[in-house]
């Protein structure tokens, strides 16, 4: 059975799955979503057909796109046909019937809402997205299709916490150099590393930039095999690859 969980801070329907519920086996074991892992694609495909079939939309129209940890948001106004994906790391609509989604695995999976405008949105926020500004551009695309900051809300799923994020010393010195300020997102980890809060940070944007209302829903993918996938957590045990997690919202 799928997992899903939700947030009552976001006012659409939306979902950040766990890796419940699928057909992959093996290291994918659970519903893993990644065209772009090495699992087999028609069983990706069935695990995507549930998730979308869990937000009663078609598969057709749940829209993805190729993620590079950019600060690219792409406005979505039709299902799209099957072929290469755009690059970017956000999307927004304000079409009835489509559903966006993003996949992640520790990355920040997170979804806006603006329900007066009825504009949404989703973004994959890893630390390189999110210092490159890619939750900012993802508001001012929902903007530009008549949403105002003051009234959409914006949910960060399922990512690495701080307590399992450890960087070195050119990770900080990356942030720092962007803003001194940003050191309070860091806590003194072992043997001169570093634990980075990148749902704190992400936080920090998001009420910079001016939103609504914000919130992390608090589930750790690396600490929490059973229910998420984590790269990181899949570096550190040497297994080949990784399944990612789905994270949708729809009009």
């Amino acid at each position: 059975m799928l997992e899903i969980v939700t947030s009552a801070a976001l006012p659409a329907r939306h979902g950040f799955f766990t890796r419940k519920g699928g057909a992959s086996s093996g290291i994918f074991a659970g519903l893993n979503c990644g065209t772009g892992s090495s699992d087999q694609a028609e069983i990706v495909a069935i695990n995507r057909g549930r998730a979308a079939a869990a937000m009663e939309v078609e598969p057709a129209a749940l829209i993805g796109v190729h993620q590079v940890h950019s600060a690219d948001v792409l406005a979505v106004t039709a299902a799209v046909d099957d072929g290469p994906r755009p690059k970017a790391d956000a999307m927004v609509t304000a079409t009835p019937g489509l559903a966006l989604s993003v996949l992640t695995a520790d990355c920040q999976p997170v979804l806006f809402a603006d329900p007066r405008a009825r504009v949404i949105g989703a973004a994959h926020a890893g630390w390189r997205g999110a210092l490159a500004g890619v939750l900012e551009a993802t508001l001012d695309a929902m903007e530009a299709l008549g949403a105002r900051r003051r009234d959409i809300a914006a949910v960060i799923g399922p990512c690495i916490s701080q307590r399992a994020y450890e960087v070195g010393q050119e990770f900080l010195d990356t942030f720092l150099t962007e803003d001194p300020d940003h050191a309070r997102f860091f806590a003194n980890g072992t043997g001169g590393k570093y634990l980075f809060d990148l749902p704190g940070f992400g936080l920090h944007r998001l009420r910079a930039a001016g939103v609504a209302s914000t919130e992390w829903v608090g589930h750790c993918t690396y600490s929490d095999s059973e229910r998420f996938y984590s790269y990181r957590r899949t570096t550190h045990a040497g297994e080949a690859d990784y399944g990612r997690l789905i994270s949708i919202i729809r009009l």
